[in-house]
């Protein structure tokens, strides 16, 4: 029998860090948008490796920094 490797998917160069947004941070996220709840944000898959990876689960509202040739940006996602 073979040791299987675990492989973070987190650890790789072409994934963006990805956190979970504590609840009491949510509201202000949802106002700084102008969003009124929270199902209007953009979805990302609870099936996601990332979103497995940080043992998020649905309901969760997830921070995504990603670096752009503009700089660092911020998305949001509401983990589905």
């Amino acid at each position: 029998m073979s040791k299987r490797r675990k492989f973070n998917v987190l650890d790789h160069v072409l994934v963006p860090k990805h956190e979970i947004v504590p609840d009491s941070e949510v509201d202000s996220v949802l106002k700084q948008f102008k969003i009124d709840s929270k199902k209007h944000l953009p979805k990302i898959l609870s099936t996601d490796p990332a979103i497995k990876a940080i043992r998020a689960k649905e309901g969760d509202v997830i921070r995504i920094y990603r670096e752009e040739p503009t700089g660092k940006v911020i998305y949001y996602r509401l983990v589905v």
